[in-house]
């Protein structure tokens, strides 16, 4: 084999590789079993998932210092407001880095209406398979699945339509 013909077959290896990469990348991921997670919210109640199967559960990573995560809290408590009487939920989870005093000054300021869980261990961001970034979104269907993982802003409107297909 010759140097160009090895260069023309590693070149084509890569960019074999690189187009496997990006398929899996853009392939929406198969839905998977929820991580079982105790979350402590600042009103003092311990909930897991399992308490709440059987209704779809948005959980929401955020901290006080991310705009993206402040910029979507109102959003967020629309869409609470008009779906949890038909059964939705919302666990907003503050990242361990965030001092718990801020978090509850703010979401007592934004008359925040859904449950505000610490995660001051980084244990519910490992159970969700380390998030580190924020905001980062899971939807959990009512069976306990998880059927959408969103790192970043949220499209509300797709949002709003996939949980309303599980009411």
């Amino acid at each position: 084999m010759t140097s160009s013909s090895r260069k023309k077959a590693v070149s084509g290896t890569l960019l074999l590789a690189l187009v496997a990469v990006v398929w899996l990348w853009l392939t929406p991921n198969p839905a998977r079993a929820a991580p079982h997670a105790l979350f402590q919210t600042l009103k003092g109640e311990s909930i897991t998932l399992e308490e709440m199967r059987g209704k779809p559960v948005l959980i929401s990573f955020w901290a006080t210092s991310c705009t993206p995560c402040l910029e979507e809290m109102p959003h967020l408590a629309k869409l609470y407001a008009d779906l949890h009487p038909a059964g939705f939920d919302i666990v907003a989870v503050a990242m361990s880095y965030d001092p718990p005093n801020r978090v509850l000054e703010l979401t007592e300021a934004l008359q925040t209406p859904y449950k505000i869980s610490l995660d001051i261990d980084s244990a519910i961001a490992n159970a969700f398979g380390d998030v580190a970034l924020t905001p980062t979104t899971f939807l959990v269907d009512p069976a306990g699945q998880i059927v959408l993982h969103q790192l970043g802003a949220l499209d509300l409107a797709s949002l709003r339509q996939q949980i309303q297909s599980y009411l």
